[in-house]
Parts: structure tokens; C-alpha cells; sequence
């Protein structure tokens, strides 16, 4: 008999919303996967328990909340900065952003909830309509693929598979080899599917990860630049000089590397009138390229860039981020948004930043091809996959000093190791105040600098991988394939249910 039949509804709400905070314990910075298979495994029972499509909605989107309230509490920190002007907004956004991002799960729990069906078959459909959710997830109004099932995986071998079917096909099968399994043990029915879904998951994960190659390095070295600037500081007039002088000291120590990466708008001036500071940049970088974040204005449009300086000391390369942070860089409607005071965090006029062309590579000389990607934008596999070519090395420029200290920043170097996996890739991180970081193509993290930290590493950077598959077939082979497999269940629970 299923244990959670007999229980009032509000109280398997609270359960479930119990049950998805416990999930998000998987993620970064706790990393307990463990917890995350037990909570997904007791969903099942819940979700069985439910007698119409009204309760299952509301519990998917119990679990969801509470997933997303604990997975995206740092999000409270960037309102802090300017407590004065944003605080008030602070718990607003938390609450809308998991009570928002949850309407997917919800929706997913109550087309999967159907009649005639068994408990493995329940568990399938349901399955399949979370997966499908997540893909919408991610791309739906800009898309916020943030805290993903296939998270929890980043520091185990299971995260290899994201070079076969990316971070959604990753989640599917997580729910694949949990759900139908919590099921079969709730209803005491058959064993044998559940079984061989999630021992078949394992086998996939386990013997692909043994025979990914070995890393080689290029013998290049990368030196990252950390300056550690609080972010209510960073732009302080007293302070802004202090930090670039010690990006300055970071970039003239000796010995020389090959490559300097400063972070995102790490030059305390526009573009258009910074040709001072970049002198100072070249002379104490005697010789490096460069790569820096700066902000650069192009008539009434502003935008987040980062620029690449030859061995000349000129400017040989520019990228404008194009994937911009709603509410962070820009406001939707923000000229009629900034009569009542309501601006972008990171942009105190009108609309706030522009996004640029689109995702491009920039040449780095004898280290090849770099994807460029500004902070926000390595959270996005489609931003990745839309590059015009293969790069020989990603490249994050952040400033993570926004996310605060718990949870935030470490959550965004997970992403960026499940970039690097996904195109098999070795990714250079610089971040303002933390975590810089050199990933290899196997997502490890082969060099670091600690949160909070100010400083500089200098890495070897690791040769590329082959072409990865999911880099060649990205998210809609994965994506049509789950349709299918929904469209199947459907069409045998509305037989069933005949």
C-alpha cells in the first residue's frame, strides 16, 4: 500500500516542498547527490497518491518551490549591494523566481497525471513531461536553465555523459533511473523495468566515463587575473584605482606567460576613453596578449564587452555579450520601468545594456580560437552550441562578486565545467572575486583560485578533445526524442484508459 495515500493533502504539499529543498542539496556547493536520489525516489510515492490532475499540479509545483527557493537563494545577493535602492525587492524575487520557475514542473504534473494507467507507466509519463519542462525551461522568455538535474552530477563520472546528450538529456535520464524506481517500490509492483532502467543509466554513465581519453596540455601557460573587488566597491572612486593596480601587479609578475585574462569590466573606464589605463595594461603585460572585460558605449547603446590585445599592445578583437541578465543588465519596458526608479542592477539608465550580434570567436593568436562567453552566458548550452565554429579553448570572463558568497558563485563554475564536458573543451575562468578557475575538457578544475581571494594562477592549458557528439547534434535530437516518447505514452494511457 502506497504510504502517502492516507495523508491530507496539505500535508503531502509540505512534503513535497520538504522533499524538493532536500534535492537541491545535490548542487554546488553541498554536492550530495546521494540526497537528491533519495528525495527523487520518495516523490514518486507522493505524486502516486494524487487522485486528479488539480492535486498532482500542485504538488509538482510544492517540490519545484522548494527545490527552487534552496537552489536559488544566493539570488537575494545582488539586491544587497545597493540595499538602499533594491533591498525591498529582494525577497519578492526569490519567492517569484521559484514560485515562476516551479509553473513547469506544475504543468509537467498535471499532463503526466492521467487515469488507466500502472505506477511504472505513471512514473514514465512523468518522467518524460519533467524533462520536456526543463527543455522549456531553458529556453522560454531568454530561458533559465539554472540549477538543472544534471548539476548534481559535475563531480562524479556521471557527468561524462553530457558529451553525448547534454544537460538535458543528462536530467531525463536522472529522472529515468529514479521515478519509475520509487514507483515500483511504492506500489510493490515489478522490478524488472525499473531495474534495467536505472541499471542501464549506470552502465551508460560508468563505462562512457572509462573511456574518455587523457588530457594532454599544449605547454601554453594562462595566467587569470582575481583582483577581488567587492562589488558595493568596485565602482567606488576610492577604491576603483586600488583594484586596477593590482590587476597591474598581477599582470607584470614574472615569470611571463603566454596569455593574461583579466574579468568582466575589469577597466575602470569606457572603452572610448580608456586608452590610458589600456597603456599601463600593455606596458605591465610587456609583451602578453590580453584578453579584458570593459563596458563601451556606441551612441545612446551601452554595452558588456570584452576586448583582446595583441603582443603589439593593439586592439585586435571585440566581443559584445548578447545574452544579457533580465532585471540584472537590462529591464523589459525600462525607460517606462525607470520613471517609477526600478533600473537594471548592473545599468542605472533606461533599458539598461544592449546585447551584442551573437555568440563569435576571437583569435588569441598561437593559442587558438576562444569562444568568448561574459558571465551569465556559459549558464546557456544554446549559447555555446551557436558559436560559427569549433574554438580550441572556452573562455569566461565573470564578475560572480553580484552572486555573494554561498551557494551563487560556486553553482556558476559548476556550468562552466559542464560546458567545458559538453564540447570537450578546456575552459579559462577569471573571475572578480572568485572562483578563477582552469577547466580541463573532462570538466575538472586544474588550477583555482579561492573565493574571495585576491591574486592570480597561472595554468597550463589543456589540449581540446575531438568533436563531442552532443556538440555536433546540441539539444533537438534530445528534445524531439522525448516528444516521441511522450507522444507514445500518451496515445497507450488514452488505450488504457478507454
Amino acid at each position: 500500500m502506497n504510504p502517502a495515500q492516507g495523508l491530507p493533502i496539505w500535508l503531502r504539499l509540505v512534503l513535497a516542498f520538504i522533499l524538493g529543498a532536500v534535492t537541491a542539496f545535490g548542487l554546488a556547493p553541498f554536492g550530495f547527490w546521494a540526497a537528491s536520489i533519495a528525495a527523487l525516489l520518495a516523490l514518486a510515492p507522493l505524486y502516486l497518491a494524487t487522485e486528479t490532475r488539480a492535486q498532482a499540479a500542485w504538488l509538482g509545483w510544492a517540490f519545484a518551490t522548494g527545490y527552487f527557493a534552496h537552489a536559488l537563494s544566493w539570488i537575494i545577493e545582488p539586491f544587497l549591494v545597493d540595499a538602499e535602492r533594491h533591498a525591498w525587492m529582494a525577497p519578492f524575487a526569490l519567492v517569484f523566481m521559484a514560485g515562476g520557475l516551479a509553473l513547469f514542473w506544475a504543468l509537467a504534473f498535471w499532463v503526466a497525471r492521467r487515469p488507466g494507467q500502472g505506477a511504472i507507466g505513471q512514473a514514465l509519463f512523468l518522467t518524460i513531461a519533467i524533462s520536456l519542462a526543463e527543455c522549456a525551461r531553458g529556453y522560454v522568455l531568454t530561458g533559465f536553465p539554472w540549477a538543472g538535474l544534471a548539476q548534481i552530477w559535475v563531480a562524479t563520472p556521471f557527468a561524462q555523459v553530457l558529451a553525448l546528450v547534454g544537460p538535458y538529456g543528462v536530467g531525463a535520464l536522472t529522472l529515468l533511473a529514479t521515478l519509475p524506481m520509487g514507483a515500483a517500490l511504492t506500489q510493490r509492483s515489478s522490478f524488472a523495468l525499473p531495474a534495467c532502467l536505472s541499471v542501464g543509466v549506470v552502465c551508460l554513465a560508468v563505462g562512457y566515463a572509462a573511456f574518455r581519453p587523457d588530457v594532454t596540455e599544449t605547454g601554453h601557460i594562462v595566467r587569470l587575473i582575481q583582483p577581488n573587488a567587492p562589488q558595493h566597491q568596485k565602482w567606488d572612486p576610492d577604491y576603483a584605482p586600488l583594484f586596477f593596480a593590482r590587476q597591474i601587479e598581477f599582470t607584470a609578475a614574472q615569470p611571463k606567460p603566454d596569455l593574461i585574462v583579466w574579468p568582466e569590466t575589469s577597466v575602470p573606464a569606457w572603452l572610448g576613453s580608456a586608452q590610458p589605463y589600456l597603456d599601463v595594461v600593455v606596458d605591465a603585460a610587456q609583451g602578453t596578449p590580453v584578453f579584458l572585460g570593459i563596458q563601451r558605449g556606441d551612441g545612446p547603446r551601452i554595452y558588456n564587452s570584452m576586448i583582446y590585445l595583441n603582443e603589439d599592445g593593439q586592439q585586435q578583437g571585440l566581443y559584445d555579450k548578447h545574452h544579457l541578465a533580465p532585471f540584472g543588465e537590462y529591464v523589459p519596458l525600462g525607460d517606462l520601468m525607470a520613471r517609477i526608479g526600478i533600473y537594471g542592477m548592473a545599468a542605472t539608465t533606461g533599458s539598461g545594456f544592449s546585447a551584442g550580434p551573437g555568440a563569435a570567436l576571437m583569435d588569441a593568436g598561437a593559442l587558438g580560437k576562444a569562444l568568448p562567453l561574459i558571465c551569465y552566458e556559459a549558464v546557456f548550452t544554446q549559447d555555446v552550441l551557436s558559436a560559427p565554429g569549433r574554438a580550441d579553448f572556452l573562455l569566461q570572463i565573470t564578475n560572480d562578486a553580484w552572486f555573494g558568497t554561498r551557494s551563487g558563485p560556486y553553482q556558476h563554475l559548476a556550468q562552466a565545467q559542464m560546458r567545458a564536458i559538453e564540447q570537450g573543451l578546456p575552459m579559462m575562468r577569471s573571475a572578480n572575486t572568485g572562483v578563477s578557475a582552469m577547466i580541463d575538457p573532462l570538466g575538472r578544475i586544474t588550477r583555482s583560485l579561492a573565493l574571495g581571494e585576491a591574486g592570480y594562477v597561472d595554468a597550463n592549458l589543456p589540449k581540446p578533445f575531438a568533436v563531442t557528439l552532443y556538440s555536433r547534434i546540441g539539444d533537438i535530437p534530445i528534445f524531439l526524442l522525448l516528444v516521441g516518447a511522450f507522444a507514445l505514452l500518451w496515445r497507450n494511457a488514452r488505450r488504457e484508459g478507454a
